[in-house]
């Protein structure tokens, strides 16, 4: 065979194989021409097995280098920085740090610290650990969450602040529902309205913020009912803007749960007189000590454990103490009377806090009036533009009225474009003064883009997408802008440094041909909420085989946009070097493998950990333990020193003096980080 030939099938320069073939133990001069059949044979043998020597050899080198270089030996220079709070979590920590959970965990223990994933840790701990693993901590402040754009709030204080005293007036107060999804806030307003809203929930979860009236004793008091999940941090804290008091729903049979803390901070945030409604005490596993002391632990005594925490224990279910809660409510508003007034003789003024498309009479949004009168005729302003004029309103019964006083939440009709949620509506002195919509055309397009103008989308616009990342593409159709809203929203919040999301487009109304084909043009998934798939574009997407799913529950939705990209996401693996172990014997070949004896050396080895056998220095293959054995028994575990059997699979024969490394291989998928929630 020419050399030129062989080296062509080893897939090498001719040179480089004449220099290579001494190394090898052929005998064949640097001019050689050719070959023998039977010696190319063995020179290709030859060379396979040194290229799987060298390729084992770049891959030990590898695994080390990522499991035995500790980098508290990085320069300084080279460290990365990051800010840190004076008190995290674990879990905080580990998404500050962007590294898998157990990572830390395992350098918390190699320093001596046994911490579980939820469990706090001060920065002075968390700046030895993160210089460990190369970086520059240094303190920060801590972010207060809830602490939003306040526009809204602080007009109604300036329209307040420049009223004079003697014509403000009593107000219903404005109550807001807070707490943790499934712990019965839609039940507990159903039961003190006494109607059954919950038929229209899906899940359980309310989808909307929702504004209602009742009354107690004579007086009225409104209540804003705000969706439980974390996903509607946005309108929840909208929410908050507009109460003069909160409640916070806490279940007795579950505690203080994550949305219990998050709503807390808003609540505080917002400086909210608020009481806490500890619901489902009629249940068997209601343990009301139990969730008094969680309470107590974030601040919040109760009054009876000499705390200035109102705890009332109700059953939304059952109907329990209902009237006390109320009566409560209505005693913090006579404390908070000063505050809870307004002045009824003058032009509106209002928050809004639902909006959406109606198919046939347009755009239709709800507002909270805050100040002044709403009348029938009343021109609408948003931001100093022209949004409409009052063509007809209905309470939160369904009932046309021609005025609504503050404290009162009316759905408005008359719209020329739909406003977003959390908007200010004032009506204007001057009309004329306003400005002008530049059209007016009330097709869907027109209306979402004014909408949702403020909101901020992770790769919203194609300078936004960072082509490095691996991408997740979507095309978002909501029926309301306060579900379209809270859903760009929460997808704002992911944040990863290998994949990211991009909504490429977003609008009101059901999933149309267009949508189909842009989504086929992109490679992007189509997601509905609340919205239907014209026939024609269910047809579209079988054939282009899109993907279009359908929601009714926000949170199941996002839960699919993390899944998505998790599977976007490459694993990030984790080697953990364990011990040595050196052959003295070779018993006999096995099934899978060989069965040897010898002693183990430098640290502990394991079942089922993986290996490298190296021979004179050199790696020449690896494998898996299958077992390990002392006499008789099997062992968990083989320390130093210790003289065992060992059963291993794999497919080079081993020889007395040969050594085993040991090691272990976990992939772990890189966090995303949510505000506050870490998602695997």
């Amino acid at each position: 065979m020419n050399i030129t030939e062989l080296a062509r099938r080893l897939r090498v320069h001719p040179n480089e194989l004449l220099l290579k073939l001494p190394d090898l133990g052929f005998a064949i001069g640097a001019r050689a021409i050719k070959v023998d059949d039977r010696q190319a044979q063995k020179i290709i043998e030859a060379w396979a097995e040194m290229t799987r020597k060298d390729r084992l050899a770049r891959k030990v080198e590898i695994q080390k280098a990522q499991s035995g270089v500790r980098t508290s030996e990085i320069a300084v220079a080279d460290r990365k920085p990051v800010v840190l709070p004076a008190m995290m979590t674990v879990r905080d920590f580990a998404s500050l740090l962007n590294l898998p959970v157990p990572r830390i965990m395992q350098e918390l223990m190699r320093n001596g610290i046994l911490a579980s994933i939820n469990e706090r840790i001060d920065f002075d701990t968390a700046l030895i650990i993160a210089e460990d693993l190369g970086f520059a901590p240094t303190l920060g402040e801590t972010k207060q969450e809830g602490s939003e754009d306040t526009e809204g709030i602080d007009k109604v204080r300036e329209r307040a602040e420049s009223e004079s005293k003697d014509k403000m007036l009593p107000r219903p107060p404005v109550v807001v529902v807070m707490g943790h999804v499934d712990h019965g806030k839609t039940k507990l307003l159903d039961a003190i309205r006494k109607t059954n809203v919950m038929a229209t929930e899906a899940g359980g979860i309310t989808q909307h913020i929702g504004a209602y009236q009742v009354e107690r004793n004579g007086r009225a008091l409104t209540f804003i009912d705000t969706p439980g999940h974390e996903a509607f941090t946005v309108m929840r804290s909208r929410g908050a803007k507009v109460a003069d008091m909160a409640i916070l729903v806490v279940a007795a049979d579950d505690g203080v749960q994550p949305q219990t803390r998050e709503a807390i901070n808003i609540i505080k945030s917002a400086n909210l007189p608020f009481i806490v409604a500890l619901n489902k005490i009629d249940r068997a596993e209601a343990n009301i000590d139990r969730v008094k002391g969680e309470l107590a632990e974030l601040g919040l005594t109760p009054e009876d454990w000499g705390g200035s925490t109102v705890v009332v224990g109700v059953s939304a279910r059952e109907g329990t103490n209902i009237d006390g809660l109320l009566d409560v409510l209505l005693l913090v508003a006579d404390i908070e009377k000063d505050n809870i007034v307004a002045n009824p003789n003058h032009r509106a003024l209002g928050t809004i806090v639902e909006s959406h498309v109606d198919t046939t009479i347009g755009p239709v949004a709800t507002m909270l009036v805050q100040s002044g009168t709403l009348h029938v005729g009343d021109v609408l302003g948003v931001r100093g533009t022209l949004y409409g004029r009052v063509r007809a309103m209905k309470d939160w019964k369904g009932d046309a009225v021609i005025d609504a006083v503050p404290s009162t939440p009316v759905e408005i009709i008359g719209w020329k474009i739909a406003p977003a949620v959390g908007d200010v509506m004032d009506v204007p002195l001057d009309a004329k003064a306003l400005k002008r919509i530049k059209s007016t055309d009330s097709s869907m397009k027109a209306t979402e883009s004014m909408a949702i103008r403020h909101v901020q989308t992770v790769a919203e616009t194609e300078e936004a997408v960072d082509h490095k990342k691996r991408t997740l593409t979507l095309i978002i159709r909501a029926d309301v802008l306060g579900s379209l809203e809270a859903i760009l929203g929460m997808i704002d919040k992911i944040k990863h440094d290998e994949v990211q999301v991009k909504v490429m487009k977003k609008g009101l109304g059901n999933i149309t041909d267009t949508d189909i084909g842009d989504a086929e043009a992109a490679g992007a998934m189509v997601m509905a909420f609340n919205t239907r798939v014209v026939p024609r574009a269910e047809e579209l997407a079988r054939e282009k085989h899109v993907t279009v799913r359908r929601y009714e529950i926000i949170y199941r939705l996002f839960e699919d946009v993390v899944e998505e990209l998790r599977k976007l996401l490459p694993a990030e693996l984790i080697i953990t070097e364990l011990g040595q172990f050196e052959i003295m014997k070779v018993f006999r070949k096995s099934d899978h493998g060989w069965i040897v004896g010898g002693r183990v050396k430098k640290s502990k080895i394991l079942p089922k950990a993986k290996l490298r056998l190296s021979r004179n220095g050199e790696y020449i293959g690896e494998g898996e333990i299958l077992a390990l054995q002392l006499g008789p028994g099997e062992l968990k575990e083989g320390q130093p020193g210790q003289e065992i059997g060992l059963s291993y699979r794999g497919k080079v024969k081993p020889e007395e003096g040969d050594i085993f490394e040991a090691y272990t291989e976990e992939k772990i998928t890189k966090l995303f980080k949510l505000e506050g929630i870490e998602t695997r």
